[in-house]
C-alpha cells in the first residue's frame, strides 16, 4: 500500500538548442514505492531527473513536493528537500573511509574537533539499517562496486531522505548483487521512502517495481501498475512500434556465396564471449559478405558485445577464433590488426574529431596503423580522401572544411570511409542512422549492403527493428546482458523479434 503523493511534476517542459528534451511531462511519485522509469535512449529520462534535481531549470510546467511548488537552483536546494541521487556511477570518494564518506560535509564535532567516535557509530547505525555490517574505518574503495552502492544508500538514508532517485544503479552488478541491492530497496520502501528507479533491464524492471512511467520522445506515454502491464506491452510503449502477429519486414540483402568464398575472406567465431557485469557468454558467428544485426533494448548487451570484438574491453571468458585460429584482443589496435573495424555508437564523442577536416578525419585509422613514424603524405592523404568523398557520396565543401561543420549523415559516412580505408574484414556498425535523417538513412544502409557484396562482414546494431530486419541474414536477439536466440531466414520476422526482447520464448 503506497503513501500520500511526495514529489509530482505538471507540465513540465524543458528545451537545449536544438533538442526538445521534455515536452509537457506529468510525472507522480508516492511515498512507499518503487516507480520504474523507462524508455530507449534519447527518451528523456535523464532530463527529467536533472530537472528534478536542481541540475537544470525546467522552461515551463511545475514541480511539487508536498504539494507545494517548488524550483530547485541547484542539486543542494533538492538535497535539502529531501532528495537524494544516486548515480550509475558511484560519486563517493573513494580514498576516503567508508564513515568519512557517509557523514561527508556534515561532521559533528565535539569541543571544536571532528567527533570521530560519533561518526564512526552513526556510519555503523546507517549501514545497519540495511542490513550491513562493514568495518567503517576501511577505505570505500577497498570494497566492491556494490557495497560502495550501499554505502552511497546509506549516506542518503542517515541524512532523512524523503525521495531516492537510484539512476542505472544495476549496471555494474552481478546477479546476487543485484538481489540484495532489491533487498534494501524493498526494506526502504517499507519505510515509507519514495524510490524513483530507473534501468533498462526489463527482468529487473518487474522484479523490484509498483509503478511503471514509460517515456518516448521526450514525452509521458503512459502511467502503469507494474502488474497490470504485460511485459511486451511495455516493450511496444518504450520503442513505439506495434507490429501485427505474422506480418513480416520486407528483406533487401545484397550478400552472395561469391563474395563469402572471395579469397582474403575471414570468418570471425565468437564461443562463450562475456564479461562480468557487461553481457553473459555467448557465441557468434559472423561471416564473409554476410550482416548479422543485433537485436534488443538499451542495456540488453548489445554495445558490450561489439566492444569485446572490438578488444575495447576485455573478455572474461571465451575465445574468439578468425577461420578458426584463435586470436588475443587486448586492445583496439589488435583488433584493426585482425581487419576488425568499428563505428561507434556516440559518433560526436567516440568517433569523429570535430575540428580536424574530413581529409583528417578519413585518413586518422589509416595513418594510426602505418605508426606515425610512417606519414602518408599529403598527397596520398588527398587521393584517399577524395576517393572516398566520391564512391560515398560524402557532400563537403572540399576535403579541407571540419568535419564538425557536416551534417550527422555525412558525418557517419566520413567515419566509414575512415575504415573502409585499412581495407577491413569485419566492420561493427553501432547505430549507424541514429540521429540522421530519413533520407540519409537509406543512403547509408544502400551503402552497407553493397559493401557485403564485396565480402565484408558486417556486424549492425541498432534500436529501429525493421532496419534491422531489412538488411540482416541472422539475427541475434539479446535481452538483458544475455543473447537469448538467433533468428534466420522465414524465422526473421519483427513480431517474433519483439516476442524474444520481452521475454516471450528463447
Amino acid at each position: 500500500m503506497t503513501g500520500p503523493l511526495v514529489l509530482e511534476t505538471q507540465g513540465l517542459t524543458k528545451s537545449f538548442p536544438g533538442v526538445h528534451a521534455l515536452k509537457g511531462v506529468d510525472f507522480r511519485l508516492f511515498a512507499g514505492e518503487v516507480h520504474t522509469l523507462m524508455g530507449q535512449n534519447g527518451a528523456g529520462k535523464s532530463t527529467l531527473i536533472n530537472v528534478l534535481t536542481g541540475v537544470h531549470a525546467h522552461d515551463a510546467g511545475e514541480i511539487r513536493v508536498d504539494g507545494r511548488p517548488v524550483r530547485f537552483a541547484a542539486p543542494l536546494e533538492a538535497e535539502a528537500a529531501g532528495i537524494r541521487t544516486l548515480y550509475q556511477e558511484v560519486n563517493l570518494c573513494p580514498n576516503l573511509s567508508v564513515a568519512e564518506n557517509i557523514f561527508a560535509g556534515r561532521q559533528p564535532r565535539r569541543r571544536g574537533a571532528i567527533d570521530w567516535k560519533a561518526i564512526h557509530a552513526g556510519a555503523r547505525d546507517a549501514l545497519a539499517q540495511l542490513n550491513l555490517s562493514l568495518d567503517v574505518t576501511q577505505s570505500l574503495d577497498t570494497y566492491p562496486i556494490a557495497v560502495q552502492q550501499m554505502v552511497a544508500i546509506a549516506r542518503a538514508v542517515s541524512v532523512e531522505a524523503r525521495v531516492l532517485i537510484l539512476d542505472e544503479p544495476t549496471s555494474s552488478l552481478d546477479d546476487s548483487e543485484v538481489a540484495k541491492l532489491f533487498e534494501v530497496l524493498r526494506n526502504l520502501k517499507d519505510s515509507g521512502i519514495a524510490i524513483l528507479f530507473v534501468t533498462h533491464f526489463l527482468e529487473q524492471t518487474y522484479a523490484i517495481s509498483d509503478r511503471i512511467t514509460v517515456m518516448r520522445n521526450g514525452e509521458r506515454e503512459g502511467e502503469y501498475l507494474a502488474k497490470d502491464l504485460p511485459v511486451d506491452e511495455l516493450v511496444h510503449k518504450m520503442v513505439g512500434n506495434v507490429p501485427v502477429a505474422g506480418e513480416r519486414s520486407t528483406t533487401s540483402k545484397a550478400q552472395s556465396d561469391a563474395a563469402a568464398a572471395s579469397p582474403g575472406a575471414s570468418r570471425f567465431d565468437m564461443r562463450g564471449v562475456g564479461r562480468r557485469g557487461a553481457v553473459q557468454p555467448l557465441d557468434l558467428t559472423l561471416e564473409p559478405g554476410r550482416i548479422v544485426g543485433l537485436a534488443g533494448l538499451l542495456g540488453s548487451g548489445r554495445t558490450e558485445t561489439a566492444r569485446l570484438l572490438f578488444g575495447a574491453d576485455r573478455a572474461d571468458t571465451g575465445t574468439i577464433t578468425v577461420n578458426d585460429k584463435p586470436i588475443k584482443l587486448g586492445s583496439p589496435r589488435h583488433a584493426v590488426r585482425h581487419g576488425i573495424a568499428y563505428c561507434p555508437e556516440d559518433r560526436k564523442k567516440e568517433g569523429i574529431v570535430g575540428a580536424l577536416s574530413v581529409r583528417e578525419n578519413i585518413v586518422l585509422a589509416l595513418q594510426a596503423r602505418r605508426g606515425w613514424w610512417r606519414p602518408l603524405g599529403r598527397a596520398k592523404e588527398k587521393r584517399i580522401a577524395e576517393h572516398y568523398v566520391k564512391a560515398l557520396g560524402i557532400r563537403t565543401r572540399d576535403i579541407e572544411q571540419p568535419i564538425e561543420l557536416l551534417s550527422g549523415g555525412n558525418q557517419q559516412k566520413a567515419l566509414l570511409a575512415r575504415w573502409l580505408a585499412i581495407d577491413p574484414k569485419m566492420l561493427i556498425l553501432d547505430e549507424p542512422t541514429r540521429g540522421i535523417d530519413v533520407a540519409a538513412k537509406f543512403e547509408i544502409m544502400e551503402r552497407v549492403s553493397k559493401l557485403c557484396e564485396k565480402g565484408l562482414g558486417i556486424l549492425l546494431i541498432s534500436s529501429e527493428i525493421a532496419e534491422v530486419l531489412r538488411v540482416s541474414d541472422r539475427i541475434a536477439v539479446l535481452r538483458d546482458r544475455r543473447k537469448v536466440a538467433e533468428l534466420s531466414g522465414t524465422d526473421l520476422d519483427e513480431h517474433a523479434v519483439y516476442r524474444l526482447i520481452a521475454g516471450g520464448g528463447a
